[in-house]
């Protein structure tokens, strides 16, 4: 038997080990880049979607994933925040006045915003 082979179905190489011939594959760290709401994204993944994160990595698709799930994730929050605390009266003016009443409330809002944009991450 030959030592390696190439699947044209799929495009990725194998080599012979004992019996059986396993895909030469390599992650690309290069571009992991993502953050809380990409390693948030993984883990679920990992957990509940394990058939859609081997595909994700065996078509070296995952890092890409997962960044892409981050921004949006982060970009969804940001917005919320900038509308939630224009809704709540969280100006300027009030951090000013009473700076710690403002860390409360925007602290507030950031964990609201959250917990509404986190069902895009478990989906």
């Amino acid at each position: 038997m030959k030592k390696q082979i190439y699947d044209e179905k799929n495009g990725l190489n194998y080599t012979l080990h004992g019996d059986y011939y396993l895909p030469n594959l390599e992650i690309n760290e290069e571009e992991s880049t993502y953050g809380k709401y990409g390693i948030m994204r993984k883990q679920f993944l990992k957990e509940h979607r394990s058939a859609r994160y081997q595909y994700l990595v065996l078509t070296g698709k995952l890092t890409e994933h997962l960044n892409q799930i981050d921004k949006e994730v982060r970009e969804k929050v940001e917005m919320l925040v900038e509308q939630m605390a224009e809704q709540w009266g969280v100006t300027e003016e009030l951090k000013m006045q009473d700076q710690m009443e403002w860390v409360r409330r925007m602290n507030n809002i950031k964990s609201v915003a959250e917990e509404m944009v986190e069902k895009d991450i478990y989906k």
